[in-house]
């Protein structure tokens, strides 16, 4: 792939995240998601590396980068699939985050995924809007493993039923929900479009040589630093429990 090639392939995946952003912005019920934009959503290949991200939050975009290499190998992807998960051990911030997962299937041989997370008003925490004062993880409300939100592109209402009797709001949280589910399809739909013209060994040819060509701007990056040993102090005023 010649330069200018992978630079409109970059551009192309980046508008998909973009788009699906947008998605999630306008179908969404609470203003975390619509008016604060606490929500991030990205493109992965097969192996769950991160491929292509829009601007959005960078502590969702560099943890879901860790959350997804895990995922991806444990859980059985059929297409129309879609998997929710909130658990910062893998891979999450906090509980409120939640992440939908979403297979990308062509001709039956999956190609990678897309995924989104979104910052919810609450997930059944010890205080509204889920954001307590804790010392335990469960205060913050529901612990979501990877479970599937969908199978075969059908939603499993006893999954979404069980996380909503967690939290307050279920018809505001409902609505969130289906905003992901929504900016996922989206991200799925425009990759199809995009493996029409290349082909699907061409997509997964462009997506390592996308990876490749960052990969290398990172090195050389690197090398004008000096060698050394770095260190830096913070502070931070208070731990919250006084």
């Amino acid at each position: 792939m010649n330069p200018v090639e992978l630079s409109l392939f970059a551009s192309r995946m980046e508008a998909v995240c973009e788009e699906m952003g947008a998605a999630l912005r306008r179908a969404a019920f609470s203003p975390n998601i619509r008016d604060r934009l606490d929500f991030s959503c990205a493109v992965f290949d097969a192996a769950g590396e991160l491929c292509a991200q829009a601007a959005h939050i960078p502590v969702h975009l560099g943890s879901m980068a860790y959350a997804m290499r895990g995922i991806v190998k444990t859980v059985a992807w059929g297409e129309g699939d879609m998997v929710v998960v909130n658990d910062p051990y893998l891979g999450g911030t906090h509980l409120p985050d939640v992440t939908v997962i979403a297979p990308f299937f062509a001709g039956g041989r999956l190609l990678g995924f897309v995924a989104n997370r979104a910052h919810h008003a609450n997930i059944g925490g010890h205080s509204p809007g889920s954001m307590p004062i804790s010392s335990r993880l469960e205060e913050e409300g529901g612990i979501i493993p990877p479970t599937h939100l969908l199978r075969g592109g059908c939603m499993e209402s006893g999954v979404l039923e069980g996380i909503l009797a967690a939290a307050g709001a279920a018809d505001e949280l409902a609505g969130d929900f289906a905003a992901q589910v929504s900016a996922n399809r989206t991200g799925l739909m425009r990759l199809g479009e995009l493996v029409q013209g290349t082909g699907d060994g061409g997509f997964v040819a462009a997506l390592a040589a996308l990876n490749g060509y960052a990969e290398r701007l990172a090195q050389s990056a690197l090398k004008t630093i000096p060698a050394g040993r770095y260190t830096f102090r913070d502070l931070l005023d208070d731990d919250g429990l006084g």
